[in-house]
């Protein structure tokens, strides 16, 4: 993985990481071995991708503990760790020592994860949270909205790493709202040039599609995207590698010009 340049953002290609939770899902449905989220990740990684991200839910919905240790030895890839910062969570973070670990929100009862993660009033705790992860070498990400507040306090505790949660915008967007999506995507480049001047490197992901990635893409600050629902949905119909490559040409595209030159 490139390192940030000074300006918080890098030279290069906007970076992609796949998430293979779903793919964990579908085989859990059923029961049994598979899909093995571990093939989904190997093909991704052959299709390009620049890193996996595995969410490991305190109920294990789709990936189990088993998985991450199977991904941890497979993959040359950097994994991404999504996890609830719990107790448990940190404990096996330790012990595998993934690239990245992305702290996020959970609520049991949810389908996905449902708005970003409180940084401003759950400072204090997370300050000392991160502190051993980091000190393990994980690059630690906090998923928050694009609140000023947030960004803010992300930097404070010690986060290396910011990823903005599109979903607000991707929802507004699906829902013909066109001003208001206009606004939350306004708020999500004000956060990313926020973050960066901060000195966090800037994530993105959260509900995006095809249709709807570009305008993200496009912001200059913005150095990874990661998606997961929306690719191994079209992974049925297209198959995995067809449908990353044309999220990559998607991504690709929409960092070419005054708005997006890479």
């Amino acid at each position: 993985m490139q390192p940030p340049s000074r300006h918080g953002f890098l030279a290069g290609r906007q970076r992609l990481g796949i998430n293979i939770d779903h793919v964990a899902t579908l085989r859990n449905a059923r029961g049994g071995a598979l899909p093995d989220p571990v093939r989904a990740a190997l093909l991704a990684e052959a299709a390009g991708a620049d890193g996996i991200t595995a969410h490991l839910r305190e109920d294990r919905r789709h990936i189990r503990d088993h998985d991450i240790a199977a991904l941890m030895a497979a993959l040359k890839l950097p994994l991404n760790f999504e996890m609830a910062a719990t107790e448990e969570m940190q404990a096996i973070a330790l012990r595998h020592c993934p690239h990245a670990v992305c702290l996020v929100p959970e609520r049991r009862e949810e389908r996905t994860t449902e708005g970003g993660l409180e940084v401003a009033g759950d400072a204090g705790r997370l300050t000392d949270y991160i502190g051993p992860l980091a000190e393990a070498g994980c690059r630690v990400s906090l998923f928050v909205a694009a609140d000023p507040a947030q960004i803010e306090a992300a930097a404070r505790v010690g986060a290396a790493v910011v990823e903005l949660h599109t979903g607000a915008w991707c929802d507004l967007l699906a829902e013909g709202r066109s001003g208001d999506a206009e606004a939350e995507l306004a708020r999500l480049r004000s956060a990313a040039e926020q973050a960066a001047a901060l000195g966090l490197e800037v994530h993105a992901g959260h509900g995006l599609a095809h249709d709807n990635v570009g305008p993200v893409a496009a912001i200059p600050q913005v150095v990874e995207l990661n998606i997961g629902h929306f690719l191994i949905g079209e992974a049925v119909f297209v198959g995995l590698p067809a449908a990353i490559a044309g999220m990559r040409a998607r991504m690709d595209a929409a960092r070419v010009g005054p708005c997006g030159a890479a």
